[in-house]
């Protein structure tokens, strides 16, 4: 539920809801700003004009925020990390919030402060579609000395006794920043408070703007040490505390996959989507990556598709898949955004679902909310209308979905100069050599083509047998044929032009159009079949006709435009791979027994809309850092959810 923000005359924002004001009174400086540089910042000990921070020299920090209201000691802490030359260069900023505000109204929080208004900018144009559970947003950029910085900033919705036990790696710094506990008890109560000691380290320091008892003696009996330090005026006190319990926490968090002393280098098998967004989210980080592909180009697989569809999937129930799918959506249209080129690689362009018989309708209004429509809502008339759909038929506008050509993003990301990628390099066995900590990568005539500590499988369907090569590191994996018919636009009359829609259209198959092909002339593309258990990359004339069929039933007008052309058009076909639940495997297949092989297959149908953030999952394991997505979904992700499966297929093996 969105929050409603009241403004009062002198600037200062006042929750109606619990009849509190967000920050200190005031918009000249005195009031939010000061309040997070002297209570927060400087509580912390990440503000210290004539000092060292406790981050300083730290190769990342992880803060957590108990309350984000609109953001300003979020925008507050991005503006004094970048400040600071010694600061870390990866920051982790998580922060829950039961009721966001609007994106309006972070911007007219920041609107006093010169200096956050660029960020607050960034922000606001995400701020919005904040439906429960966890929303991931990452700014990559650079201090005022020019040294890369990588802010990762995750929004937890949701009430903070539900969303705060959902995080598992531990924080360095806490802002507690709710309403005040007399109208607002529960942000302040014993469950919170000892879920955020369950998150802090020794040493982890707390700060807040109240010294009400309750808070203090709540803190205490969770293991911190609790003193008043000078308040911002008109406020006498504030409070600092630092996690020192006088026991030995039996909580065990989520630790990193891969030991920190241990070399970051990496083979990934597989140059598409899957391997190329898992070798970028490595090589931001600092790996040295080699992509190793049997083909001459990379994408040259299912990622080699002419052009396909980011758009999230919607159930009455909105269950794991479609939470999934927004976090994807989310995580590929951000890296489109910067590594491609609007209108030539990529388009926002929104998708309409025509929704067939039996096909998934939109959550309820309660658990939907007016948050779920900025993603998906009911087509309206002017829309079938363009679509040459008759009005009242059952179809959705995804508002954020779009276009893109696969290959470019694949190309884009693979550029990253800590990749090296390597092509006509066919992999046939992989050797772990335990004496020297890492996995032999051998090609034909078992010639080693490379070598390291960490091997990434992200060769589709191919996954399967280099897996089985090793002995019983399987997973049961199935071919899932496709193909799609595409052709280009200018060949088409003008008639026939008019009468295809001006966005892509999904629902049975999907139809896009206007999209630039190679040459920069607009194309057509329209598909996809799925058959399984074929492994076969030729087009054929039956599955080709299985793709007229579906157009006549998804959009008969274009259906009618293109029939003259059909018989000409090009023809494309590849192999994806799924698992048995339909989610892809990212991580670690069995770390006890092959450790350093990890994998990241089985995208199906949706590599676009989940290679980006099955690519964050696999960095975030490794790293031991903040899942992008719900623990939940990253939990539902691990490829050792299969580990009792052997090459037998006998599910009770060991």
């Amino acid at each position: 539920m969105q929050a409603q923000v009241q403004w009062l005359p002198d600037g200062t924002p006042r929750s109606p809801r619990f009849g509190d004001i967000y920050r200190s009174r005031g918009a000249d400086g005195r009031g939010g700003l000061a309040q997070a540089r002297h209570v927060f910042l400087t509580g912390c000990g990440l503000w210290s004009p004539a000092g060292p921070t406790v981050w300083a020299g730290q190769p990342h920090w992880h803060l957590l925020e108990n309350g984000f209201g609109l953001g300003l000691n979020a925008l507050a802490t991005w503006h004094a990390w970048l400040a600071d030359e010694a600061a870390p260069a990866t920051l982790f900023y998580s922060a829950t919030e039961a009721y966001p505000a609007s994106a309006d109204d972070v911007r007219r929080s920041a609107a006093a402060f010169a200096e956050l208004r660029p960020l607050a900018e960034w922000l606001a144009a995400r701020f919005d579609g904040l439906l429960p559970g966890v929303h991931r947003w990452t700014w990559y950029g650079a201090d005022a000395a020019g040294r890369a910085r990588t802010l990762h900033l995750t929004l937890l919705v949701g009430d903070a006794t539900r969303t705060l036990p959902t995080l598992d790696v531990a924080v360095d710094s806490v802002f507690l920043d709710g309403f005040n506990p007399e109208v607002n008890p529960e942000m302040w109560g014993p469950e919170v408070l000892r879920a955020v000691a369950r998150l802090s380290r020794p040493g982890t320091r707390l700060a807040t703007w109240t010294v009400a008892r309750v808070v203090r003696d709540g803190l205490r009996a969770v293991g911190f040490e609790v003193d008043k330090a000078p308040g911002l005026p008109p406020k006498r006190h504030c409070l600092r505390a630092v996690y020192t319990p006088r026991w030995t926490p039996r909580t065990v968090l989520r630790q990193p996959q891969w030991p920190p002393a241990t070399p970051r280098e990496a083979v990934i098998i597989g140059a598409g989507l899957a391997g190329a967004a898992a070798a970028w989210s490595l090589a931001q980080r600092g790996w040295q990556v080699t992509v190793l592909d049997a083909a001459a180009q990379p994408a040259a697989g299912a990622s080699g598709l002419p052009v396909g569809l980011v758009a999230p999937h919607v159930s009455p129930d909105d269950a794991p898949l479609s939470r999934l799918t927004r976090a994807g959506v989310t995580a590929t249209l951000e890296r489109a955004a910067a590594l491609l080129r609007p209108g030539i690689d990529w388009a926002s362009s929104g998708v309409l679902e025509h929704r067939g018989a039996g096909k998934r309708a939109l959550p309820s209004a309660d658990l939907w909310q007016p948050q779920g429509h900025a993603w998906s809502a009911p087509a309206d008339a002017a829309r079938l209308h363009d679509a040459g759909l008759p009005p009242g038929t059952p179809a959705l506008w995804h508002a954020r979905a779009a276009w893109l050509r696969p290959a470019r993003l694949v190309a884009a990301q693979l550029a990253h100069p800590c990749i090296a990628l390597r092509l006509g390099a066919a992999v046939e066995h992989l050797q772990r050599d335990a004496q020297r900590g890492e996995w032999a990568v051998h090609g034909r005539g078992r010639a080693v083509l490379a070598r390291a500590p960490l091997v990434v499988l992200s060769a589709g369907f191919d996954t399967r047998a280099l897996l089985a090569n090793i002995g019983d590191a399987t997973l049961p994996l199935h071919a899932l044929r496709g193909q799609v018919a595409w052709g280009a636009l200018d060949r088409l009359d003008s008639r026939a032009r008019a009468a295809l829609p001006p966005f892509p259209v999904n629902g049975h198959g999907s139809l896009i159009s206007g999209v630039p092909g190679d040459d920069g002339s607009p194309l057509w593309c329209m598909g996809s079949t799925f058959v399984r258990g074929v492994t076969d990359r030729t087009p054929n004339d039956a599955e080709h006709s299985a793709n007229w069929d579906k157009l006549h039933r998804l959009l008969p007008p274009a259906a009618t435009a293109l029939r003259t052309a059909w018989p000409q058009t090009q023809r494309w076909a590849a192999v994806r791979c799924t698992l048995p639940d339909r989610l892809p495997a990212v991580g670690p297949v069995d770390s006890a027994r092959w450790p350093g092989l990890h994998v990241l297959t089985a995208l199906g149908a949706r590599g676009l809309t989940l290679s980006v953030l099955c690519g964050e999952v696999l960095a975030a394991g490794l790293h031991g850092e903040p899942w992008p997505l719900e623990r939940a979904l990253a939990a539902a992700l691990r490829a050792s959810r299969f580990a009792p499966v052997c090459a037998k297929g006998d599910p009770q093996s060991p």
